[in-house]
């Protein structure tokens, strides 16, 4: 049974949604503004998020936003708002999906059980032991170790070596960087994720000169790769 939290100010829809996915099988908790979600994303931690974006208080778009800032949680947006361009908005600025009013409840659920398989799919492939060279990254236990010597690392600086090491040989842009390590879709210090490379690095007995895992590609990023 997934909790999903539904972010709609019309009552009659929220009813008629409530009882449909509950039919589903989903434990449906509902507000009808975004301050309300905010709260309810960080407190309660719901499994998914269908979000309308017309709410009193704040814009829905924005209110996403600030969702993505403070916790990972998928969000399904749910509204009568149907140009191409609002679409585009709305998932760059980290929206799982995007369906459009009317719909039918069948419709909304494959939807979001669409989105949560994917969430599950990557959740296991983010939990594996990763290895590179003589780097070893143990996500459950957040434990890592160089050439068999534990690496004392803080909670950001080991997310953030893990997102590297994840993607073994792939450049990693620093705003790739700041959406998925620090939350932060829009907006961010490119120097904040300096500074915690120039951490790392030193950690990893390297520099940016002398790179041994942490490899520099000017104006585009980050690429962490075995040692040669």
């Amino acid at each position: 049974m997934a909790q999903l939290l539904l972010v709609e100010d019309d009552p009659t829809i929220r009813r008629s949604l409530i009882r449909a996915l509950g039919e589903r099988g989903h434990a449906v908790g509902s507000v009808g503004t975004a301050a309300e979600a905010l709260r309810a994303v960080v407190e309660a931690r719901p499994d998914l998020v269908i979000l309308d974006l017309g709410l009193p208080d704040i814009d829905g778009y924005e209110a996403l936003r600030m969702m993505r800032a403070v916790c990972p949680v998928p969000v399904v947006v749910a509204t009568a708002q149907d140009d191409e361009q609002q679409i585009i908005r709305v998932l760059d600025a980290g929206a799982d999906d995007y369906v459009v009013k009317p719909f039918s409840p069948g419709h909304l659920d494959a939807r979001i059980r669409a989105v949560l398989r994917r969430v599950v799919a990557e959740a296991a492939a983010g939990s594996a032991m990763v290895e590179v060279g003589g780097l070893r990254l143990d996500p459950r236990g957040r434990q890592a170790w160089l050439d068999g010597a534990v690496l004392d690392l803080s909670p950001r600086e080991f997310d953030l070596l893990h997102h590297l090491a994840a993607r073994t040989g792939e450049v990693v842009t620093k705003r790739d960087l700041l959406t998925h390590v620090w939350r932060q879709p829009y907006g961010g210090a490119d120097k904040t994720v300096d500074v915690h490379l120039s951490w790392l690095r030193r950690k990893l007995g390297e520099t940016a000169s002398q790179p041994r895992y942490l490899y520099t590609v000017r104006g585009v990023g980050v690429r962490l790769a075995p040692p040669l």
